[in-house]
């Protein structure tokens, strides 16, 4: 008997025994191609023997400790090593399990930060429509997924406002330049944190590159530069989410490096244990750091498997690996051919309306109407519909629904490992094609 609490009870699993490099093998033998990492997860596929080494090696002299009791080595090893490679003014690493436990210590920190620091009436939290940052109800309020939110919106908070997303491709005028729309969605923050009172907004909450909920979504020329201003204009917290789209899954460690900006405070997780242990971190400026120590001395948070020997001895590897291997020159390599290859492959398709992404994380969005952007009716489900015909093509990827306005649009997502070479690259597009084609078959 089956006693798993499954996340959709009525679909029936394969069960997964086993992983070589990019795949996952089946109880029957199947090699399923893991084009999306589960989701952003496994970087480094399924298979990497210093990963499982580093891991066999720390539980053998100590899996876990409290973290209230003791600090171990290799979790002060893991915090230098992020701290040396992170952007300019993070040097403290707070290490949890996972990217929503991530973005809630960001939030309870902005407002331990606030009190500490003599305003406490800034509690306000802007972040942006067609965002995702975790599930716990804190992050949930906080992202503006209108499918994950609704069944749980009287629990939210409602200190949390949403300004646009980003979103060129459906929001940029077609006279605009990409510099002019990258200014002009910027300065729908300035007008909220207006609206609401400088006074009050704490922070603003932000992917640098969205990922789930509307599929590697990039923001326009100017954008987070003038996001940076604005924050250091108000004295607004800049907090960048990249759970998803970090630790090299843009072709840089971070990907805010590629907008030219810090942030005060960034949420990394997924790739940061590729899958091998769960682990996350918010990486903290030294102004926030110093401001709790020279008050209260105390973070009044925290997690019981903070800080695990185990997985911090795991995400250490990870950060080896990708170095050693030169794994990210091989992300911005593979991510040009992915590229090129769903150009190749969707830009005569009546129905793919729009290729985007950065590195190895790239998506489709699919359109009933490509001259008029028009989504498909929700009710065909359409995102659901690839999802079933790439597994049975033994393929896994990321496609989700609501893409266009939280409601209606699909699109699938892929983020294959850093490991993929060019010959697997060429058939995740292909069976990408067969899977779409598929299911478009289906509802025409």
């Amino acid at each position: 008997m089956d006693h798993v609490f499954h996340r959709s009870p009525r679909t029936p699993l394969p069960y997964a025994v086993g992983g070589d490099g990019i795949y996952i093998i089946d109880e029957k033998g199947d090699r399923y191609i893991d084009a999306c990492g589960g989701a952003a997860v496994s970087c480094l596929g399924h298979s990497d023997e210093t990963v499982r080494q580093a891991i066999h090696n720390q539980v053998d002299k100590l899996a876990f400790v409290h973290s209230g009791f003791f600090t171990t080595h290799v979790m002060e090893d893991l915090a230098d090593r992020l701290s040396s490679l992170a952007p300019d003014g993070l040097d403290r690493a707070y290490l949890v399990s996972g990217g929503s436990e991530a973005m809630e210590s960001a939030l309870k920190l902005t407002r331990q930060y606030f009190l500490e620091s003599g305003q406490p009436e800034r509690t306000h939290i802007i972040a942006r429509e067609q965002s995702y940052h975790g599930n716990t109800l804190g992050a949930l309020a906080t992202g503006g997924n209108m499918l994950r939110r609704e069944p749980f919106q009287p629990l939210l908070a409602n200190n949390v406002s949403h300004i646009s997303a980003c979103y060129a491709y459906r929001h940029q005028k077609n006279n605009e330049s990409p510099e002019a729309y990258g200014t002009r969605a910027a300065q729908e923050l300035e007008d909220e944190i207006l609206r609401v009172g400088a006074e009050k907004v704490a922070a603003f909450v932000v992917e640098p590159v969205v990922g789930a909920t509307v599929g590697a979504i990039t923001a326009a020329p100017k954008y987070f530069k003038r996001v940076r201003e604005i924050c250091d204009k108000y004295g607004v917290l800049l907090i960048l989410d990249e759970v998803m789209c970090g630790m090299g899954r843009t072709g840089t460690l971070f990907a805010c490096e590629q907008e030219g900006i810090s942030p005060d405070m960034l949420a990394t997780a997924k790739g940061l244990g590729a899958g091998y242990q769960a682990i996350g971190a918010l990486l903290v400026s030294g102004k926030i750091f110093e401001t709790l120590v020279s008050g209260s001395g105390f973070f009044q948070h925290g997690h019981t498997y903070m800080g695990h020997a185990t997985a911090c001895a795991a995400s250490l590897a990870v950060l080896d690996v990708i170095e050693r291997d030169n794994l990210l020159a091989n992300v911005k390599k593979q991510g040009e051919t992915l590229n090129r290859l769903l150009h190749e492959q969707f830009d005569n398709n009546p129905y793919v309306g729009d290729i985007r992404g950065r590195g190895l994380f790239q998506a489709i969005e699919l359109v009933a109407d490509k001259s008029s952007k028009e989504p498909f009716d929700p009710a065909l489900k359409l995102h659901a519909r690839i999802k079933n015909h790439a597994m049975a093509k033994q393929m896994m990827c990321y496609p989700m629904g609501g893409t266009a306005d939280g409601k209606r649009g699909d699109h699938v997502l892929l983020a294959p490992p850093y490991i993929v070479n060019e010959e697997q690259v060429a058939e995740i597009v292909n069976r990408l094609g067969q899977a779409v084609d598929a299911a478009i078959s289906e509802i025409l």
